[in-house]
């Protein structure tokens, strides 16, 4: 029974032998029933714009054409997905990681601290160039 439509009444339909016999193997062709491949026949033609009577043409242009659009359709659609993929997920992962790596940047405000040479007066002597004498440490020195 088809799935569906099991309450659903039987209808005849007028046709001619041959037409049904050649029906009757392509719905076991397809292994459903006759109602159903029936219905996917009648689905077919309406979800693809297409009408029986319709000449497709020697290459199919007419075909070609409205699979291209339905091709487009589905690339529009997953530009749509990648897109909420980026702002949903790719930014806001990106931006939680910026903010990470920021925290952990050492800031460079102040200046580093450079150690002053100690100069002897041999050196001041030797070396005219140099006119400033930095102080001298009293670190060496212990408290008393």
């Amino acid at each position: 029974m088809d799935k569906g439509f099991e309450k659903e009444v039987f209808e005849t339909l007028k046709i001619k032998r041959s037409v049904a016999n050649e029906f009757r193997r392509f719905s076991k062709m397809l292994s459903k029933s006759q109602s159903m491949t029936l219905l996917l026949m009648l689905d077919f033609f309406k979800e693809n714009g297409i009408s029986p009577t319709e000449c497709l043409g020697p290459r199919m242009e007419t075909l070609e054409n409205r699979i291209s659009i339905l091709i487009k359709k589905r690339m529009n659609g997953m530009i749509a997905i990648m897109k909420d993929i980026e702002k949903t997920q790719t930014k806001p992962t990106a931006a939680m990681l910026y903010s990470l790596f920021e925290q952990n940047d050492p800031k460079k405000e102040k200046p580093l601290l450079l150690e002053k040479k100690r100069f002897d007066n041999r050196e001041l002597q030797s070396n005219p160039q140099v006119k400033f004498r930095g102080k001298r440490c009293n670190h060496d020195k212990p408290e008393n």
